[in-house]
């Protein structure tokens, strides 16, 4: 008389129980298969030749906004009416050396008359991986700076002096790869730019 193999329940990683022999696989990606980035990696690249090491880039993001409306006899639910975007600013730090790089774009905003247009550029934000792969590339498009600056000054401190510049942008677009030096922007009459 045969015997009919042992069959036993495991969990999966993912949390799913599965039965069958100890070498069956989940049917669906688990978290132990995704590509994790780690945020010390990354690259900015800014148009029109501004090439600086940032060692710190914050505040990426984008909200869309919204209103509420309670219907009259309706207790259990609410309607979202949803409005437009709108996208957080991005702080960007360097180490500060002689170069006047940006300075010299954010003067150039503050000298504005209203005859000339503003220099906008589009700012690509890389991240690696370990091998040095691009991971994810976030493209904010049609930028241009609102904030420059300077750093903390400390006679007793030996940290490497940080500047800091603020950027608002038109719009944004997530690739999964990306080139190092930022897209070049076409500019329509009425100051919008392209984000295709």
């Amino acid at each position: 008389m045969s015997k009919m193999p042992l069959r036993r329940s495991y969990r999966t990683s993912s949390g799913i129980s599965t039965t069958g022999n100890a070498n069956t696989k989940p049917l669906t990606k688990t978290s132990s298969n995704l590509n994790y980035i780690t945020g010390n990696r990354f690259y900015v690249g800014i148009e029109s030749s501004i090439s600086a090491s940032f060692s710190e880039c914050q505040g990426l993001g984008v909200k869309v906004k919204y209103e509420t409306y309670h219907e009259g006899g309706v207790n259990d639910q609410q309607r979202i009416f949803l409005g437009q975007p709108e996208f957080s600013e991005v702080t960007l730090k360097r180490g500060m050396s002689d170069d006047l790089v940006f300075w010299n774009w954010a003067s150039q905003v503050m000298k504005t008359d209203g005859n000339k247009a503003i220099e906008r550029r589009n700012v690509n934000i890389s991240v690696f991986n370990q091998a040095g792969e691009t991971m994810q590339c976030w493209t904010l498009i049609g930028a241009v700076p609102v904030g420059w600056k300077a750093p903390s000054l400390a006679a007793d401190s030996t940290n490497v002096a940080i500047e800091e510049l603020t950027l608002i942008y038109e719009g944004i677009k997530v690739a999964k790869s990306g080139s190092h030096s930022a897209t070049s922007l076409n500019g329509r009459n009425n100051g919008y730019f392209g984000s295709n």
